[in-house]
């Protein structure tokens, strides 16, 4: 590898340029591959509106699929949203080259399995990114709040390559926490993700504080971590009592923000549904821990949705 590494990014909408942005800032070379907004982004970049300042930039390499990288990238980001029938083994494979190393940015539990049982013997890195960012058009990007990354690699430690990726996230400007047992925060993101996401949608698309403030609205998120919460217990990740009593004020700090899947339920996209309820639901079914809660709200979602999971 060389001094500065090569990052690609498969997945470059707004976790994938935002986190771009970053590594482009700490001077790396960053390619994308696209199959939107190529066009617009080969000719002016992504444009990103940030609390950091302006953190516009130009790819070093545009690709769509069926290219060929200019050279093989050191790690590439995998940041596209965990969907049925999207074979993310398959999307990183032409451009993988003899060392490298994937780094995951996405959201969802017990999503790292399929990309390791197709690669056995390249390492890991599994990220968790606590950002609110969206897309608002074609390379264009606000970024209203947070950035941190919780890192660790799959399916535990913290190896020489989390070291290199997160040293260059901090010398961009945000935060990084290293863990041992990234699976564990998995389930800590789940108690909002599992939460406010589905139920997001249920309610045509709602802010989180039209959630938060609706008649029962509250009581019910509260209700709905709280199931997940027993779930991670029963999987062996014991979450602690106070994780909710951080969620909700923190939440209503951000102010009145539409989550990942209210954003592509409003635009007619697939939502990640299984990643980020149907997996918790599963693991409750397995270990025979009751969430009628959340169960109710994934049949609901698949009546509302049958392609979502």
């Amino acid at each position: 590898m060389t001094d500065q590494p090569r990052f690609l990014i498969i997945g470059a909408g707004a976790i994938g340029s935002f986190y771009g942005a970053l590594l482009k800032r700490a001077g790396c070379e960053v390619s994308v591959v696209l199959r939107s907004d190529y066009e617009v982004v080969s000719q002016s970049g992504f444009h990103i509106n940030s609390t950091l300042g302006d953190l516009s930039w130009q790819p070093d390499h545009v690709y769509r699929d069926g290219d060929t990288p200019v050279a093989a990238p050191d790690y590439i980001l995998l940041c596209v949203k965990v969907l049925p029938g999207v074979d993310r083994a398959a999307l990183v494979r032409p451009w993988m080259g003899k060392q490298t190393v994937l780094v995951l940015i996405e959201n969802g539990l017990d999503i790292e399995r399929e990309l390791l049982d197709a690669y056995p013997d390249r390492p890991l890195v599994s990220c968790l990114a606590f950002i609110a960012v969206s897309r608002v058009g074609a390379g264009q990007v606000n970024h209203q709040a947070y950035g941190q990354l919780v890192m660790g690699s799959f399916p535990n430690g913290f190896d020489e390559h989390c070291q290199r990726v997160s040293a260059l996230f901090k010398k961009a400007g945000i935060q990084v926490d290293a863990s041992e047992a990234i699976v564990g925060e998995r389930w800590r993101k789940c108690v909002w993700n599992a939460a406010f996401n589905p139920l997001s949608v249920l309610a045509n698309g709602a802010d989180t504080l039209t959630m938060l403030d609706a008649p029962g609205g509250e009581s019910l998120i509260r209700a709905l971590m709280e199931e997940v919460i027993v779930v991670a217990r029963a999987d062996g990740y014991e979450l602690p009592d106070t994780i909710i009593e951080k969620n909700i004020p923190g939440t209503r700090a951000m102010g009145a923000y539409k989550n990942s899947m209210a954003l592509d339920y409003l635009n007619q996209r697939p939502i990640e549904l299984d990643a980020i309820l149907g997996n918790v639901v599963s693991i409750a079914n397995r270990l025979q821990v009751p969430v009628p809660r959340l169960e109710t709200i994934l049949a609901a979602l698949k009546m509302r949705q049958p392609s979502a999971g």
